[in-house]
């Protein structure tokens, strides 16, 4: 029961990325988006592919991209005068999307850089 749940939460990271990704681009309110468009192609073909280099620095990128963007959310953020629901929704929202992408990141990280490694390991050592 343990491995399967590792397993599952082991595939969910490109999917959840994906929909991050659809959330952005409805939320910026372009019909065509170059950067969505691309993240959402260099998504699929890891799903296919499966290439571990490819899978530890797009997570990477997108941790980098998320740490920046919440820097610039607490700057939006300092511009309210009052905590209004409107900074409270943008709080709530940001926030939320922000750090779960980071955290989806990070299982991304892990399933190439660290799980991968200790699977290669562990069919090496068997006869």
């Amino acid at each position: 029961m343990k491995e399967r749940i590792k397993t599952v939460i082991l595939q969910l990271p490109e999917y959840l990325l994906i929909a991050a990704v659809v959330f952005y681009w409805l939320s910026a309110g372009l019909a065509v988006n170059y950067i969505a468009i691309g993240l959402i192609i260099v998504l699929i073909l890891q799903i296919i592919f499966k290439n571990r280099i490819v899978g530890i620095i797009i997570p990477i990128i997108l941790v980098m991209i998320c740490l920046y963007m919440l820097l610039a959310l607490m700057s939006e953020f300092k511009e309210f005068l009052t905590f209004s629901s409107d900074a409270k929704e943008l709080l709530f929202v940001g926030l939320s999307y922000f750090i779960s992408t980071i955290i989806i990141s990070g299982v991304m990280i892990y399933k190439y850089a660290i799980f991968e490694e200790l699977n290669a390991n562990n069919t090496s050592t068997k006869p």
